[in-house]
């Protein structure tokens, strides 16, 4: 590719963030109205709700599944190619979703749902890809304005749902077949926009500034992805990232029943949800510039506390405490962006240009294969034993980053002095 002038650099980079901003914006609405009646859907199949949730559950493998290979696509193809490829695997599912609605078939509909999964990877690899375009001190900040646009999604997505279903209904369709074709919609424009304005690639126009000098581990001349992940601050950032998606879905996934069953109406149960989704998306920008204040180590550990009082608040709220349970779930999403934000960033931080990828896509399959073992575990979980222990068990799980931050302090330091050394310099 040409050498760039500087003005016309800063305006791809720019011209590229407005991209994801936008394309997470649209993938998130047309993922959000998808799932969203994934269970009314798998349960007016099969007409009882003992598979409801497995839907869910494949949007969830294909995620993890397509962070696997598109991380690997985008390492031979550039992030462009691989942000597009996902958009466009995902409007294939919402297609066959559609189908599978029109024929009343329920392995059509996990075959879709699969894919609309796989599809939603692209929204999540766009907050590294942002991060790429920025300086070391600006990262924090390109993350959560990337993950600040699935807001976007969290309120346009459920409020297309019935005006979909009309307007399929209008037309002669299924009703339930309208929420599928938002995402056909949606999506597609998200990777027209990344086609079309991802130009020069991501890759191509990254900022390489404060290069890192590190020590190899070669096996066969190469550091081994092995290696790679048992780097303290690899490790403690994909930690980080577990344990808070898992304590955040494990709650998240059970509070709708578990008020439905104590005699909350569909209303307390949507504003409960709309508190949680504020905390998770809305105040993305916040948290990067409080990772950029605080650094991304002391960042994760304030969300961490979050993540564990916020747990305890759901435990000890009583079966009838509407208003307790939204100021828990309120801050159980606010503490896992807290951590999905700072942990991006170390992650980010601890990786050269060229290993990024595909060690973002083993984070993020790790990620969403911890969110599929909450959202499987937790209805076992509450039908032995109750709610309350799902909080019990997410302060507990919150220990762990803390654990593995306490053991890797040291190195953290040295790096952290090493990077200073080298920005120095």
């Amino acid at each position: 590719m040409p050498e760039l002038s500087p003005v016309a650099l800063r305006a791809a980079r720019r011209r590229a963030r407005l991209s994801l901003v936008a394309g997470v914006a649209l993938g998130s609405t047309g993922h959000i109205a998808a799932v969203t009646v994934a269970t009314i859907v798998a349960k007016d199949m099969l007409g009882s709700a003992t598979l409801a949730g497995a839907p869910g559950a494949t949007v969830v493998g294909g995620a993890a599944i397509g962070s696997v290979v598109l991380s690997a696509l985008m390492a031979r193809r550039g992030r462009r190619t691989g942000l597009v490829a996902g958009y466009a695997i995902g409007v294939g599912g919402a297609l066959v979703a559609t189908a599978s609605v029109l024929l009343a078939s329920f392995p059509l509909l996990l075959l879709g749902t699969l894919f609309i999964g796989f599809g939603n990877t692209s929204n999540q690899l766009s907050r590294y890809t942002a991060a790429d375009l920025v300086p070391a001190d600006r990262r924090a900040s390109a993350i959560g304005t990337v993950v600040w646009g699935a807001t976007v999604g969290s309120v346009a997505g459920p409020w297309l749902v019935p005006i979909s279903s009309d307007l399929a209904a209008a037309v002669g369709l299924a009703p339930l077949a309208g929420p599928y074709l938002v995402p056909v919609a949606f999506v597609t424009i998200a990777a027209v926009l990344s086609f079309v304005l991802l130009r020069p690639d991501p890759y191509d126009i990254a900022d390489e500034s404060a290069p890192r000098a590190r020590e190899a581990e070669p096996v066969g001349g190469a550091l081994t992805l092995r290696a790679t992940l048992l780097r303290p601050g690899v490790m403690v950032s994909i930690v980080a990232l577990i344990a808070g998606q898992f304590v955040m879905v494990l709650i998240m996934t059970m509070t709708p029943l578990h008020m439905t069953q104590h005699g909350h109406n569909l209303g307390a149960v949507g504003a409960v949800l709309s508190a949680h989704t504020l905390g998770m998306f809305a105040l993305s920008p916040l948290s990067g510039r409080l990772t950029e204040r605080l650094g991304a180590v002391r960042t994760i550990v304030l969300g961490t506390v979050v993540l564990g009082g916020s747990s305890v608040m759901a435990a000890a709220a009583p079966p009838t405490g509407g208003d307790l349970l939204l100021v828990a779930l309120f801050l159980l999403g606010l503490g896992w962006n807290l951590g999905f934000v700072a942990g991006s960033t170390l992650l980010s931080e601890q990786l050269e240009i060229h290993e990024r990828t595909r060690v973002q896509g083993v984070a993020d399959a790790l990620i969403w294969s911890s969110a599929a073992a909450a959202s499987l575990g937790s209805g076992v979980i509450m039908a032995i034993t109750g709610y309350a222990a799902l909080g019990v068990l997410g302060a507990g799980c919150v220990v762990i980053p803390i654990v593995a931050l306490r053991a890797n302090a040291a190195a953290l330091r040295d790096r952290r002095r090493a990077d200073g050394a080298a920005d120095g310099g």
